[in-house]
């Protein structure tokens, strides 16, 4: 076993360690960093941004630079969080609890070194384990047929809108809103079109990156530009980046169960970066003896939620690569990233290519590394980009999204698709209809409605989920999830529609 995993690591290494890959791992984490310094822009509509510019690129180098946009933005998250309380990226929104008063109270340097640390352990934790599982899961899954693919998949959508944030109802609404847009374009099984009302461009279905980048781009910036955000600038000092031997002593505990809880939650459709994050600050605030003192600005509660979100970005590529369902939005769209290069996780992924996928594991080693480096002594360096205006920063990305959309088929109606899915992505948000259901729904759509009509094929029956124990397994928790979750609410609503009545 040990021998094994070290010859892995050596075809790893091997394979990664020429410049033109470690250019494009540099370019991923610094552009990950960046992206998660600047408030407003996050890695979803980054990763969405470089897809286009990654068609022309070789696979490896191309899906090592959006891992490295992935786990670099949990890096450059925290620095708005604790210097201008404003989360650079939505996993970040915890750190600013403590992050910012350790700020105002002259503490930026250890919470910014601690956070940096932090995430570097808990990163290379990550790594280490989706070494070790991504194998054995994938081994697992070798057994699975059409059955098993389509309540895996029935389960990963299941769990995103479980895990949402806002109504239940309304996130299952726009995962099955996702799989009827997945559905446009050309019949998987036969071939023939639909839904295409005549159109050429629809012939090819509605684009991931048109839809991506509309929602997460421009729907992001009209979202952004409406709530009228206010731009501060840091004017402090920052001394002793490296924490206090008090402050490891503090914080060694928090980091472990951090980055315990980070990975395990991450691993599951849904968990995504942010829930854990609140799941280890809550957790080091309970086991606390003195839980008065978080929100005032303790060492604690910046090393637990920073190793969350850093671990669980290692977790949610476990379910990626070894099962080819992504966890969360993110590695929805990084998804994406594989379908356009020809290569589909999941559990012949390691089998027909090693070299990439040991390539895409051994390149976080030294992405982890780089950002380390990048994030520690260049501190500085970011707190300027903090200063760059919004109104140069918004028309920026639009731009990026024109031309990013034009360039993949040289369509200009691509862009028409993009707009109304900006504008479809700034309603959703205005009124509470979180975007990653629609996005997991869209990517897993085709791959969803194939298993189910391969499934059909064994008989013709229903039954043929429920005769098969895996399937009948993960169906079962799926409709016992879906009923937990909603039943309470139409009793609530029966409840108050009875008092009205009466």
């Amino acid at each position: 076993m040990t021998m094994s995993i070290f010859d892995t690591l050596i075809l790893g290494f091997s394979t990664v360690l020429s410049l033109h890959n470690l250019l494009f791992c540099f370019i991923g984490v610094f552009i990950g960093t960046l992206i998660g310094v600047l408030p407003g822009i996050g890695p979803v509509a980054t990763i969405s941004l470089l897809l286009p510019a990654s068609f022309s690129m070789e696979p490896l180098p191309s899906i090592i630079m959006l891992c490295g946009v992935y786990y670099g933005a949990m890096y450059g998250g925290s620095r708005t969080s604790i210097l201008l309380n404003i989360p650079g990226e939505a996993a970040s929104i915890v750190t600013c609890l403590d992050g910012y008063p350790m700020a105002r109270k002259g503490r930026a340097g250890p919470a910014l070194g601690m956070a940096a640390f932090a995430g570097f352990i808990a990163l290379t934790f990550g790594i280490v384990m989706l070494m070790l599982l991504a194998p054995v899961l994938a081994r697992g899954a070798l057994k699975f047929g059409p059955p098993e693919n389509f309540a895996l998949m029935f389960f990963g959508l299941t769990m995103v809108t479980y895990m949402a944030q806002g109504s239940i109802i309304k996130a299952l609404i726009m995962a099955a809103a996702g799989i009827t847009a997945a559905s446009v374009g050309q019949d998987p099984m036969s071939g023939s079109t639909r839904f295409t009302m005549g159109s050429m461009t629809l012939m090819d279905g509605l684009g991931l990156v048109p839809a991506a980048m509309g929602m997460f781009g421009i729907g992001e910036v009209l979202i952004d530009l409406e709530a009228d955000v206010k731009q501060e600038k840091f004017s402090g000092k920052i001394k002793g980046l490296f924490p206090t031997v008090q402050d490891w002593t503090d914080s060694k505990w928090a980091i472990v169960r951090g980055t315990l809880i980070g990975f395990f939650v991450g691993v599951l459709p849904g968990g995504g970066t942010v829930v854990p994050t609140f799941m280890a600050y809550a957790t080091e605030k309970r086991l606390s003896k003195h839980p008065e003192k978080f929100g005032t600005g303790i060492i604690e509660g910046v090393a637990a939620p920073e190793a969350a979100n850093h671990a669980a970005t290692g977790g949610s590529l476990v379910t990626l690569l070894s099962l080819g369902i992504p966890a969360n939005i993110v590695m929805a769209v990084l998804l994406g990233g594989f379908v356009i290069h020809g290569i589909q996780p999941g559990p012949l992924l390691i089998v027909r290519e090693p070299q990439l996928f040991w390539g895409i594991i051994c390149s976080m080693y030294i992405g982890n590394i780089m950002l380390v480096l990048l994030n520690v002594p260049l501190v500085g360096v970011w707190i300027k980009l903090l200063n760059v205006p919004f109104n140069v920063l918004f028309p920026l990305i639009l731009i990026f999204c024109v031309l990013g959309v034009y360039t993949i088929n040289n369509n200009p109606y691509e862009i028409v698709v993009m707009i109304g899915f900006g504008v479809f992505g700034y309603l959703a948000r205005k009124f509470d209809y979180e975007g990653a259901p629609f996005l997991l729904g869209m990517v897993l759509g085709p791959m969803f409605e194939t298993a189910y009509r391969q499934s059909l094929g064994y008989g013709g029956q229903m039954s043929v989920f429920f005769r098969r124990p895996i399937s009948a397994i993960l169906i079962g928790a799926s409709l016992l999830l879906l009923m937990t979750s909603i039943l309470p609410k139409i009793r609530h609503r029966r409840k108050e529609l009875v008092e009205k009545l009466e």
